[in-house]
């Protein structure tokens, strides 16, 4: 259990800008920030981080919230959980009481791994360093190989102990249970059969975005043939390997200052660029680029350059790259190092200067280097040269920015000396059947979908038809709660009182007994008038910051939302734009809108009752007066509000 005062000094300290920024690239637009959501995929940035509100807000997939709501949504991590990764960020010491045995097994699966993993990365460290093995064959090894410390101590390299399970009896000397260690994959066993699986190897620990070890990959020493020179862990519920790159926690704040990412294939490709002073670089750790992987490189900047092996492999595994990216709607460059040489060897050959100019003057957009590439295999044979285009204009096809794709083909057009609307009509063709190619698919998927029975509707479902209104009064109460607008008579002829927005508009409503359909609302508002004569009582941090998700939601929607006048305020005939200087206008208008919308829908219901009890005719007589009496409401709220109304 975390104390209050140790949240508020996490909820202080945790800046919401500083916070997002360490998963997706911002940037300024006005007041706010903009970058690409992290929980859907997004070309268009629809993403906003508003650093005076403390909230962050997506208007495609919907979700926000505060900092913590971020971290809970990003890291798949509860309240407690959040709080703790934000106070270890802002070095803040929390304070809890020892978790039981009862407890430390209610940890569920997921955070148990994570818990496992960050221990054996720590064992293996340590080991590396400090024991006689790690040292004589790990340390040795890595830096046999160029490393120097600080790159190894960076990235928190180690060694596992070369015997049958001897990692496996520590874990579970201080208290890790087989159940964790085996689904990490750190351990295997088989029925009374255990044993490490990264027995003798050197340690490199993959962390994903935020910092944390969710696997590792193990180097044998060993020259023997039967045993594979790399082994990674297994697919599990912390790892991912088709949306994980390797060195993305070390490279993505250089990514983002050098708007740009170097992608290679290994470990030691990383370790090398790093050591050579280039930290914006990650890898694919051998496995076949993913939409994932770019997608998590696209978080920080649209610009990649693909720098791999000149051999075949490596450009084989260029252009495969390609495609992906490019329809990824992202800048896509390639390096092709000189035949023999790998990132790592070429890396450590030079100093950083002079590999930072050999990539800028060697590097080409994907049309020259297909083009070169193709062009050696065609040797001017004219069906291998058609082939070649056909393969560059399927390429440029899926790049989905329309500009973008023009200056592709300008460029195609120049180098193959092929016109430009030549290429044009190849591509319509291409985008043609590919389209044709997704209606029929989802025709199939309909028509399977109709085969299939229907799934049933919920019952006594209640909507609330007043949502916008509630909406719109929650807001004005967050924004406004305590600012003194109105004035009433007091006891004495010379004395006035002042009266708060808050006041006024819970009156308003209690006074008429209106509730909402909603729960949450209600809950909103039952805040509101605990809080009426609370002066500390600040709404906008309070419901932002609520431990309850569903109050801190939809307190940052409800600021997040956009909110237009259908015609300019005017006072005194000069046009007043903002908000808080006509709230003595604003607020009755909210309120009798809201009153308004509740009359509209008792009356819509009464002629439903009246048509229902047609032939009973003392309850229609009844029912009709009241429909009057309404009415007559009905006028007057419509008459007190005339033609101006705020829309949303």
């Amino acid at each position: 259990m975390i104390d209050q005062a140790t949240i508020d000094r996490i909820m202080d300290a945790a800046e919401i800008s500083d916070v997002v920024s360490e998963f997706v690239t911002l940037k300024r637009r006005g007041v706010n920030q903009l970058g690409l959501c992290p929980f859907h995929n997004e070309k268009t940035p629809s993403f906003i981080v508003s650093p005076a509100k403390g909230i962050f807000k997506c208007f495609g997939c919907g979700k926000g919230g505060n900092a913590v709501n971020f971290i809970m949504e990003h890291e798949a991590l509860s309240y407690p959980e959040a709080l703790k990764w934000l106070a270890k960020k802002y070095h803040i010491d929390v304070q809890e009481e020892e978790e039981t045995e009862h407890q430390k097994q209610l940890k569920d699966d997921r955070e148990s791994m994570m818990i496992a993993s960050a221990y054996a990365q720590k064992y293996f460290t340590r080991y590396i360093w400090e024991e006689n093995e790690g040292r004589t064959i790990g340390l040795s090894y890595l830096r046999e190989r160029g490393l120097q410390d600080t790159i190894i101590k960076k990235f928190e390299l180690g060694y596992c102990p070369d015997g049958k399970d001897i990692f496996t009896q520590a874990a579970q000397k201080q208290g890790y249970k087989m159940e964790y260690l085996e689904k990490t994959g750190l351990t295997i066993k088989r029925d009374d059969w255990v044993r490490d699986r990264f027995s003798g190897r050197v340690m490199f620990p993959i962390h994903n975005v935020a910092g944390r070890v969710t696997a590792f990959g193990g180097r044998t020493l060993k020259s023997d043939k039967n045993i594979a020179k790399y082994l990674n862990s297994p697919e599990s519920e912390i790892y991912h390997k088709s949306r994980v790159l390797y060195g993305i926690f070390q490279a993505k704040r250089e990514i983002t200052r050098q708007d740009k990412c170097y992608l290679v294939e290994g470990y030691t490709d990383v370790l090398a660029f790093h050591q050579a002073g280039i930290e914006n670089v990650v890898a694919s750790s051998g496995t076949a680029l993913t939409p994932d992987q770019i997608r998590l490189i696209k978080r920080f900047s649209p610009n990649i350059t693909i720098i791999y092996d000149g051999d075949e492999a490596g450009i084989k595994a260029s252009l495969r790259g390609i495609d992906l990216v490019l329809e990824e709607g992202m800048n896509v460059k390639v390096l092709l190092l000189p035949q023999g040489e790998d990132p790592d060897s070429f890396a450590r050959s030079m100093s950083s200067t002079q590999l930072q100019e050999y990539i800028e003057e060697h590097q080409t957009d994907f049309i020259r280097f297909k083009t070169k590439l193709l062009l050696e295999k065609s040797e001017n044979d004219p069906v291998s040269r058609a082939r070649m285009i056909s393969n560059i204009v399927r390429s440029i096809s899926v790049v989905p920015d329309t500009i973008t794709r023009s200056m592709y083909i300008k460029e195609c057009s120049t180098l193959m000396d092929v016109g430009e609307d030549i290429l044009y009509t190849e591509i319509r063709k291409i985008m043609m059947k590919e389209s044709e190619d997704h209606r029929r698919k989802e025709y199939r998927a309909k028509a399977v979908q109709q085969q299939q029975p229907a799934t049933p509707q919920p019952v006594n479902t209640v909507k609330n038809l007043c949502e916008i209104e509630e909406r719109e009064i929650l807001r004005v109460l967050l924004k406004y709660f305590h600012t003194e607008v109105f004035e009433e008579e007091g006891e004495n002829p010379d004395e006035t009182i002042s009266i708060s927005v808050g006041r006024f508009v819970l009156e308003e409503i209690e006074n008429d007994g209106l509730n909402s359909d909603n729960a949450l609302i209600n809950q909103f508002l039952d805040f509101f008038r605990e809080n009426l004569d609370n002066t500390d009582f600040k709404p906008m941090p309070f419901f932002t910051n609520h431990s309850d998700q569903r109050i801190s939601q939809l307190a940052s929607d409800l600021l997040s939302e956009k909110y237009t006048e259908s015609k300019r305020w005017t006072r005194g005939g000069a046009f007043v734009e903002a908000e808080d200087e006509i709230l003595d206008l604003i607020v009755p208008k909210v309120v009798q809108e809201y009153k308004l919308r509740k009359v509209k829908n008792m009356l819509s219901e009464l002629e439903k009752s009246i048509q229902l009890a047609a032939s009973d005719i003392e309850k229609v007589m009844s029912l009709q007066n009241q429909y009057l009496n309404l009415k007559k409401v009905e006028k007057h709220l419509s008459i007190q509000l005339g033609n101006r109304t705020i829309t949303r």
